[in-house]
């Protein structure tokens, strides 16, 4: 097996994991959106809040294993450049680097990928539901 059959199939089976984790971070989603219909139900009540915390710190860390397969996918690509052998396929990593902010504009960042939408949601909404829900069940 040559140099560059071992790094791009390391390469490959990374960003197999790295997609992997966008759908355990989606199931984390469902779950909460499952434990909030059960508040809904009245079989749970405002009490879930400290485990959507919870499920929204597990999808964090989550992320953060994701970010160590990237690091480690950013070491191939650059092993590749460095042999002749990177194509444009191999240098996802490498091209996000080259752009990359300073660490206060990356903290920005992360805290603006937690209120993104697609991040936040459903969290946010689930936590103003339960937090209304004793109006809610009162005013019934």
């Amino acid at each position: 097996m040559t140099n560059r059959t071992e790094l791009s199939s390391e390469w490959s089976l990374l960003q197999q994991h790295f997609y992997r984790y966008e759908q355990q971070a989606l199931l984390i989603k469902l779950l909460a959106v499952v434990l909030t219909a059960l508040a809904v139900l009245q079989l749970a009540d405002w009490r879930l809040l400290p485990l959507l915390a919870i499920l929204w710190l597990q999808e964090a860390m989550l992320r953060t294993w994701q970010a160590r397969l990237a690091d480690r996918s950013l070491k191939l690509e650059q092993a590749l450049r460095a042999s002749g052998d990177a194509l444009p396929a191999w240098q996802l990593h490498s091209d996000w680097l080259a752009s990359r902010p300073g660490q206060l504009a990356l903290l920005r960042d992360y805290l603006g990928n937690a209120l993104r939408p697609t991040v936040a949601f459903p969290y946010v909404v689930l936590v103003l539901f339960l937090l209304g829900l004793p109006m809610m069940t009162a005013a019934n």
